[in-house]
């Protein structure tokens, strides 16, 4: 059995992505996200916080337009990628090295839990209204009414006789 090398974050953008170009063109993306965990501490009762930063790098090429163009400082997002460190020099010439969750490939995942920051902004919001609003198109009068309670036999539900 292999080992999975999977990571599952859901929390907020700390800023708005920032967006790169390798030499050939290709976007990669940078994100901060805040993982925050609250709880009650037993002793005084108290209300506690803690946030965590996770470093994100998209290299997929679609996610990183997805990003580029809807997310937005504090947008909640789920995060689903692979761990990865890599090493690097700094100014003095001395050994980093970076763990952060990549974004590449086919199973790589990233969802907008509160919906596209540019629709937010852009188009109103229009009301909650029930399923059944959208049954009858408009100004087609009762003949495109379709019912829901259909009486049909089920050609394929089995019969029993006794």
């Amino acid at each position: 059995m292999s080992d999975l090398n999977q990571v599952t974050v859901t929390g907020r953008l700390g800023a708005d992505p920032e967006i790169r170009r390798t030499q050939d063109g290709r976007p990669i993306a940078n994100l901060r996200v805040a993982v925050s965990q609250s709880w009650r501490d037993k002793n005084s009762g108290e209300r506690k916080e803690r946030t965590e930063w996770v470093s994100v790098v998209i290299y997929s090429e679609g996610l990183c337009k997805i990003a580029e163009q809807y997310l937005r400082k504090g947008s909640r997002v789920l995060i689903q990628g692979e761990w990865k460190t890599r090493k690097w020099a700094d100014q003095s010439g001395n050994d980093r090295y970076t763990t952060e969750v990549t974004l590449q490939g086919f199973d790589a995942k990233l969802i907008m839990l509160d919906g596209p920051s540019s629709e937010r902004q852009s188009k109103p919001q229009r009301d909650q209204s029930s399923y059944d609003d959208y049954d009858e198109p408009k100004g087609q009068g009762q003949a495109a009414n379709f019912s829901r309670d259909l009486d049909d036999d089920i050609p394929f539900a089995p019969e029993v006789r006794g």
